[in-house]
């Protein structure tokens, strides 16, 4: 997840942002405690202009997080109230909070609180908590203009999107950045599978505090590296269940993922898509396409506005950044080896992001921002493209087949011919090379990595096409249909989506090590358990041998393939470290599966398997 570090580095990190004046030079400090509608005070930082007046009235920019707001203290100040150099420029009246039960906020924290849509006046959830803390800052912040902006990167980013359900008259922009959706399909799970990538995790987000802290409590129960190759740890770790008894017996959160392996109850609780509704404000969510932790959320969010909020100033902005990659500049702006232009991150900042909080929040409220619906960019022709809709109306709908010759064809040949391999869970399929990034707080470089490791090895499937005559645009929604018979009664399936350079790419001079020539780009990737294909509430096992279809949704894309490249399918049955190996063999529980439980299975997959994708006309 990285979340908590990665808020640090928002706030610490250099922004190429020329400032003359510090913080403390233009702002003053407050801490202040907001009483919530059932007693519990949350811990608040208001740094507010110091040329505030009657007659020079400003709004509020508001981030609320579980990840701390220090420096705390009066007298000490942020180096930076914004991860945007030109948001702060222009000042904004900027406030921060520690979410309930959470550093110096009073409460029991609880991850992805439930949303509670019919409320009496005890009930409380975060759209509450985001009501009353607008309402207490509107009536007892002097000299504001009674507009409110709010803001937040993955956790937080969940926060600002729960936020949008205040409904507060103040409230007029929400920008829900990396935002979790639902931890079934994003972070801790993918379509129910769970991600070992994120292990070292949950001391972060299980392990509740006694008192108010001003410092992270939880250090203690962090697991140190003990090499600097990752892949160590999760090789001599053993099973999940293994880990789990060594490192988290006590650890609340895991706790409750190893005790709800099925899309029960407790996890439908933490959806949020469901209540997203009746929203009326501007809200502009936005993503990186090679996002590791929440690509889902961002998608999801923005779609289900869409649909179900037609009052709402919708807009979606999705750029070729990592988690949260947009609020810092690196210059030559690169996703572990691929390179996509220089200053992309202020071309958000100064563009996308800034426009959209000053119309919204010291221009006019009621009329929509000279933005697009969907600022996209192409992770293919490197470029920002924009849309009146996402996905985009001006596409068909295009079948490839997984032929046993190895050809990612349009048309079947041979429909009961059949792909085979061996996945033996002793023997997993490597999610990446990278062997110091597996030793990372979450797992990020594999999103745009060289696959050719994983096409050498006999338990990987791949199937590509000819070299491509012309450019071909990937634009929304992908589908795999994956018809399968297997002898085990459970198996995971990953597909990944691959873009394949040609033989004489040239070399990156600022990539010296880098092959290109030939690389394996990787561009979208998914898994889906086989148990869940039918129902992620009511798992089923598999009847060996028997044909079955098991369907693996990938998320957006926009990607040109190029003319000369070639577009490849690699689809396989484990993918560790980054995921938990599935035993394949069918468990009531399969994350309390045992050594003794991992079963080699032999797996066909037939030519009638297909890839649905939209292609831009």
């Amino acid at each position: 997840m990285k979340k908590f570090l990665v808020f640090f580095c928002f706030i610490t990190v250099s922004f190429g942002f020329a400032q003359t004046n510090s913080v403390e030079d233009n702002f003053t400090k407050k801490e202040v405690y907001i009483p919530m509608r059932d007693g519990t005070k949350l811990f608040t930082i208001i740094y507010t202009p110091k040329d505030i007046s009657k007659s020079n009235k400003y709004p509020f920019i508001m981030n609320r997080t579980c990840y701390s707001i220090t420096p705390y203290g009066e007298n000490n100040f942020r180096k930076k109230l914004s991860p945007n150099p030109f948001i702060e420029k222009e000042k904004y009246i900027f406030v921060f909070q520690d979410v309930r039960g959470r550093y110096m906020s009073e409460g029991t924290f609880t991850n992805m609180t439930p949303q509670v849509d019919h409320k009496t006046k005890k009930d409380v959830d975060e759209s509450t908590d985001t009501y009353d803390t607008i309402d207490w800052l509107v009536k007892n912040v002097q000299n504001n203009n009674g507009k409110v902006g709010q803001y937040g990167t993955s956790y937080p980013g969940f926060y600002t999107a729960v936020g949008t359900l205040a409904n507060h008259p103040a409230l007029v922009a929400s920008s829900p950045q990396a935002p979790i959706s639902d931890f079934w399909f994003d972070d801790f799970h993918h379509n129910g599978a769970f991600l070992m990538g994120y292990f070292k995790t949950f001391p972060v987000f299980g392990v509740q505090k006694t008192k108010a802290e001003d410092k992270s409590w939880f250090v203690d129960k962090m697991i140190k590296p003990t090499s600097d190759d990752g892949y160590i740890f999760y090789k001599d770790m053993g099973t999940l269940k293994d880990g789990v008894d060594k490192y988290y017996k006590d650890n609340f959160f895991m706790q409750e993922v190893v005790n709800h392996p099925n899309y029960d109850e407790f996890w439908q609780k933490r959806n949020l898509l469901p209540h997203l509704k009746n929203i009326n404000h501007a809200v502009m969510t936005v993503g990186g396409w090679f996002d590791a932790e929440d690509l889902a959320g961002p998608l999801n969010i923005y779609k289900t506005i869409e649909k179900s909020s037609p009052k709402a100033k919708n807009t979606i902005v999705m750029g070729p950044f990592s988690h949260g990659g947009w609020n810092r500049e690196e210059g030559k702006h690169f996703h572990n080896d691929i390179y996509f232009g220089d200053s992309i991150a202020t071309y958000y900042q100064k563009n996308i992001e800034q426009p959209f909080f000053h119309h919204y929040l010291k221009e006019d409220s009621k009329t929509a921002a000279k933005l697009p619906e969907a600022y996209m960019f192409d992770t293919g022709k490197k470029e920002w493209e924009q849309f009146e809709n996402w996905p985009p109306k001006q596409t068909q709908k295009v079948t490839f087949y997984l032929d046993n010759s190895g050809t990612l064809a349009k048309n079947i040949l041979n429909q009961v011919a059949f792909s085979e391999y061996t996945s033996d869970p002793n023997n997993p399929v490597l999610s990446s090379e990278n062997y110091k990034d597996m030793n990372g707080f979450t797992p990020r470089n594999y999103m745009s990595e060289d696959q050719r490791f994983a096409s050498y090895r006999p338990d990987v499937l791949t199937f590509t096409t000819d070299v491509l005559d012309s450019d071909v645009t990937f634009a929304g929604e992908i589908l795999t249909k994956l018809k399968i018979a297997t002898t085990s009664t459970d198996a995971d399936f990953a597909v990944k989506l691959i873009d394949v350079y040609p033989s004489d790419e040239k070399a990156n001079p600022d990539k010296p090590n880098v092959v290109y020539a030939n690389y394996h780009q990787m561009v979208r990737s998914e898994i889906m358990p086989a148990r869940f294909r039918n129902s992620f509430e009511k798992p089923e096992a598999l009847t060996p041998n028997k044909e079955e279809v098991v369907n693996v949704k990938l998320q957006d894309v926009l990607h040109t393939f190029k003319k000369g490249h070639k577009i490849q399918i690699q689809v396989q049955s484990s993918w560790f470290p980054l995921m938990a190996i599935n035993p394949q063999k069918f468990l009531e529980n399969p994350y309390k599966a045992t050594k003794e439980d991992y079963t080699k299975a032999n797996i066909k997959v037939y030519n009638s398997s297909t890839i649905e994708v939209d292609v831009l006309k």
